[in-house]
């Protein structure tokens, strides 16, 4: 059994390059693989290893520089999440290109699991889905506003354009683990919107400790490993992932005609020139012959 731990931690790192080699040669030591990024705001990112692997990462990370109270989110997978480690050096640990965003400096009022579907259904509060629009697409809050973003970073102008909608409500804001409402509660609260609320600990943790039966939540959840989503109690979801777009589709859209393995699906079929999947196809056989070299 694999054990996976998505974390992210707001903190100044001065000189984030220099962390990488130790933390990069303590996780392949470890045998964790997964993605983590060092920014001069902190560290964001999904792992996955054995038990004492994890632990052994966790440790390294909570030792650097104001992180001592790093949080994160655990679940399991009886097949490995990620092929490989990867340790990169970022601008920012979430993208969302507004420089004067700060939270540590401050950011709404944090919103418990079992405290979120009163707030949400209140007439009063304007519930917004912080996501990409293709992990909002299979699955939401109940009643929640979906920007249409295809990045973090049109949040700002969507929200430029869509303000108006919101005069004089509260708002309630929610994203997968957390830390794209860190940013965006500080981005509002930098626009003048008075009461700002987010979801602590993000979906993940409200479908871990929210029952089934008493959910506001509609569908799965997109999430960044190998497991595609997850729904209540962190189960697996029903999802794969095209390795053309990186968009998740359900089992029955391997029937539809836009699929090919590794290549294309309806989302991308349309958006995909001609070479680009003549190169998909290329990459799909390699990993083809990869596998056969790999069987006894």
């Amino acid at each position: 059994m694999h054990t996976i731990a998505a974390l992210y931690h707001f903190t100044r790192f001065e000189d984030p390059a220099a962390l990488k080699p130790a933390l990069l040669e303590l996780c392949v030591a470890q045998g964790v693989k997964g993605t983590l990024l060092l920014a001069h705001e902190g560290v964001n990112g999904t792992i996955a290893g054995p038990r004492g692997g994890i632990d052994a990462v966790i440790a390294h990370l909570r030792a650097l520089p104001g992180c001592g109270d790093l949080e994160w989110k655990e679940a399991h997978s009886e097949t490995p999440p990620f092929p490989r480690m990867k340790v990169r050096i970022k601008r920012e640990i979430v993208t969302m290109g507004q420089p004067d965003v700060d939270p540590q400096a401050r950011v709404g009022h944090y919103v418990e699991p079992q405290d979120w579907n009163d707030l949400i259904r209140d007439p009063e509060v304007a519930v917004i889905d912080t996501r990409n629009d293709y992990e909002v697409a299979i699955g939401t809050f109940d009643g929640a506003i979906d920007p249409k973003t295809a990045s973090f970073g049109e949040f700002p102008a969507w929200w430029e354009a869509n303000k108006d909608r919101f005069h004089n409500k509260k708002i309630a804001m929610f994203c997968t683990g957390g830390i794209r409402c860190e940013k965006s509660t500080n981005y509002l609260l930098g626009q003048g919107v008075e009461e700002v609320f987010h979801l602590k600990g993000g979906i993940l943790k409200y479908l871990e400790d929210v029952p089934a039966q008493e959910s506001t939540w509609q569908g799965d959840c997109f999430v960044f490993d190998a497991r595609v989503s997850v729904g209540h109690g962190l189960r697996k979801g029903p999802h794969m992932l095209c390795h053309g777009c990186r968009q998740p589709i359900l089992p029955e859209d391997r029937d539809r005609p836009e699929y090919e393995e590794g290549v294309s699906c309806h989302h991308c079929f349309d958006r995909t020139t001609e070479d680009d999947k003549a190169r998909f196809r290329e990459r799909q056989k390699q990993l083809r012959l990869a596998a056969r070299r790999r069987l006894p």
